[in-house]
Parts: C-alpha cells; sequence; structure tokens
C-alpha cells in the first residue's frame, strides 16, 4: 500500500477539535477546485514534504501533551486506506482522531468512521451554486452521501459553512442550516469568508461578507435548529 504523503503541519491548535489540544496533519490532494480555497498548493496530488515515520515519532514524543490529531488537507479521504491505516496508528498511540473533510468520498468517510472520532464537514453551498464554487458537479451529491453515512454512526461532529457571497446568501445559508438538522446534526457553524485570490471582477465588499452575522432574524432561526451554533468571525 502507498504511505500516506504528508503536505504540511500543525503542530499545536486549540481550536481545530473541539475541547482537545491537537496537531493537524495537512494530506495532499483534493478532488475539487474551490474558488476560496485557502490551501491551494495541497491540491495536486504528489509526494508530501514529511516522512510519516518521523511524524509517527514525533506524535509518540508528545503523549501526555497533545490528546488529538486532526487529519486535514486537500482532502484527506482522497488517499483511502493511506490515511486509514495512518489514522489507526496514530491512534493506537493514544490520541483521539478528528477530521476535516469536505464530503467527497463517502464510502472512504465509512470506512474510516471506526477510526475517526469527530468529524468537521464543509457544506459549502446549496445545490445550485455547489458546481460553480467547487468545479465538479458530482460534489454535491457525495457531499449528502457523506452527511447520511456520519449522522448514522451517531459521533461528534459540526458541519460548518464558509458564507462566500458570492456563492452563498441569506436565505442559502438558512436552507443549508435546515437541511443539515433534519438530517440529524447538533451542532453547526457560520464561518466568515476571508478573501484571498479575489479580482476586480469578482470581488466582494466588507459589508457583504458581515451581512450573515448582523442578521439578528437570521441568528434566531439557525441557532434555534442546533443545539449549538458557533459564529465564527
Amino acid at each position: 500500500m502507498k504511505a500516506i504523503q504528508i503536505g504540511g503541519l500543525v503542530s499545536f491548535t486549540t481550536i481545530d477539535y473541539p475541547g482537545k489540544l491537537a496537531a493537524v496533519l495537512f494530506l495532499v490532494g483534493c478532488p475539487i477546485r474551490c474558488a476560496y480555497c485557502s490551501n491551494p498548493h495541497l491540491i495536486p496530488v504528489g509526494d508530501g514534504e514529511y516522512d510519516p515515520d518521523k511524524i509517527l515519532e514525533w506524535l509518540q514524543s508528545r503523549k501526555g501533551k497533545l490528546e488529538a490529531v486532526v487529519f486535514s488537507g486537500g482532502e484527506a479521504l482522497m488517499q483511502g486506506a493511506a490515511t486509514i491505516d495512518y489514522m489507526r496508528r496514530v491512534r493506537d498511540l493514544g490520541f483521539a482522531i478528528g477530521l476535516h473533510t469536505n464530503g467527497f468520498y463517502p464510502e472512504n468517510l465509512a470506512a474510516a468512521s471506526e477510526v475517526v472520532d469527530w468529524v468537521g464537514i464543509d457544506y459549502k453551498a446549496t445545490k445550485t451554486n455547489y458546481e460553480k464554487l467547487t468545479g465538479v458537479n458530482i460534489a454535491y451529491d457525495h457531499l449528502l452521501k457523506s452527511l447520511d453515512v456520519w449522522s448514522k454512526t451517531g459521533k461528534p461532529s459540526e458541519v460548518r459553512v464558509t458564507c462566500d457571497p458570492r456563492f452563498v446568501s441569506l436565505d442559502d445559508l438558512l436552507e443549508i442550516a435546515r437541511d443539515v438538522s433534519k438530517r440529524g446534526f447538533k451542532n453547526f457553524a457560520v464561518q466568515k469568508y476571508i478573501p484571498h485570490f479575489e479580482d476586480e471582477e469578482h470581488n466582494t465588499t466588507s459589508a457583504m461578507r458581515e451581512s450573515f452575522f448582523n442578521n439578528a432574524e437570521l441568528r434566531d432561526k439557525i441557532n434555534s435548529l442546533f443545539d449549538t451554533v458557533i459564529w465564527r468571525e
């Protein structure tokens, strides 16, 4: 089996796994091309910059200091069995396993569900704008399958939306929240869009980006749907 390809590492974080001190491994490769991608260098499939065995040795030295390891990307599940095998090796060291995913690989998510303790799933837009945002026409249907796969596990999760006003409207956000709630999820996050690669033709304003957060009626409706809603400004 091909070794896991690791393209980045955050050695300490308090925000990527709820309630736990964690490290984050960024894996190489992603099947979609989001307009606002913050890690475009990780999209191409190729060799990682980090030796997986040395990462395991480093994690061994962090036992008792870190509580969890989060697999992110790119799209961590694009590497399939290599990712899941490495997750098991990390879990055997005593760490909780977190996963950040765009939901493109529901079958891989189902296979990983035995070893993953918590997942953050990106719900990027409504069906109307999903292909426009991601560049892939099957991404939306795969996301919905992944949501249903994880909901059936009963394990902790967070479904989150990055509110890029070029692709998500206020009505869209409420529609997404209702769909997520209907599927049985209890924790939801609304994330402020931070522009990285805008141009003069496709730009946003501060007022547009903040409109999702200063609408009290919208906040109340979304808050009522979940046990917990995080508004990440």
